[in-house]
């Protein structure tokens, strides 16, 4: 940990002994008083990178709450679902306050670029593009995806099968990128909506005629509700390439990613990751 009170007093001490006309200290070379302005501006990015491990500090998560079981709401409007309850107990581990930020899906990352959330905890994959642009704790859970459609649709989740079709994707998911550049080009009509809901909704009324995304928000979040009366899988499961969902965050905030990413192997250890597990799943969600 640097000392701020020693940085500045020796700075101090050193610019006033310049202007006695004192020579400066052997550990003091003369070319401390050019020095000072880089080393407060170094202090000063040091502290805010590090400015989520001290104990006590508010983590601001962006969650799209429209994924359940992930990520929903109540009837009272509180927020609930499996990334909710692991990030709330991460966050009791790390000694941190959540403060749970609703956004849309699409305007996550340009959100934590632009400071207005800490990190994303909303069943973000983990993916070779968007390790390009922010950084990712370790894995939190890994699901096949699914293509969803009417009981007995002539069609599977191949392109070749698909073409003509209308298949709805969340935008900013890995289920639009997968579907643009597999799909598309094979004259599958790729529709994108800002939130899953919204993806339901238009399936159900027949606007649509498939939709592509995670196994467990299509069978638990859709099909397994009175919505998804009358609706199936289409064709297997679906590899999208990803490792696995993770927290997304800066890629200056190494230090939280490390607590982070201590506190979700202390939760796999101890049995609370299955705990929390057994509260939505039947099954492990973690994966291999």
């Amino acid at each position: 940990m640097i000392d701020e009170s020693g940085l500045f007093q020796n700075a101090a001490a050193s610019y006033h002994r310049t202007l006695r006309g004192l020579p400066l200290p052997a550990a003091h070379p003369a070319l401390i008083m050019k020095k000072i302005p880089s080393i407060l501006l170094s202090l000063a990015l040091a502290l805010s990178s590090h400015a989520f491990a001290r104990e006590g500090d508010t983590v601001r998560l962006g969650i799209d709450p429209t994924y359940p079981p992930m990520d929903a709401k109540a009837p009272d409007g509180s927020l609930k679902g499996f990334d909710v309850d692991l990030g709330n107990e991460i966050c009791r581990r790390i000694h941190a306050r959540c403060q749970w930020v609703e956004l849309e899906f699409s305007g996550m990352i340009p959100a934590l670029q632009a400071r207005k959330i800490d990190a994303i905890m909303s069943s973000m994959a983990i993916t070779a593009k968007r390790e390009q642009q922010i950084l990712f704790t370790s894995k939190l859970f890994q699901f096949k995806s699914r293509l969803v459609a009417r009981k007995g649709a002539p069609f599977d989740a191949t392109a070749q099968s698909l073409a003509g079709k209308s298949v709805g994707v969340q935008a900013g998911t890995q289920f639009e990128t997968y579907a643009l550049a597999n799909w598309a080009p094979a004259g599958v009509h790729v529709v994108t909506y800002k939130s899953q809901d919204e993806v339901f909704a238009d399936l159900v009324n027949g606007r649509l005629d498939a939709a592509l995304l995670g196994y467990v928000e299509a069978d638990y979040g859709f099909l397994r509700t009175p919505q998804g009366n009358g609706f199936a899988f289409a064709g297997g499961p679906i590899s999208m390439g990803d490792r696995g969902t993770g927290i997304g965050m800066r890629k200056d905030e190494t230090a939280l990613q490390a607590q982070m990413n201590d506190a979700i192997a202390g939760m796999l250890k101890d049995g609370t990751y299955a705990q929390i597990a057994r509260r939505y799943f039947d099954f492990d969600p973690y994966g291999n």
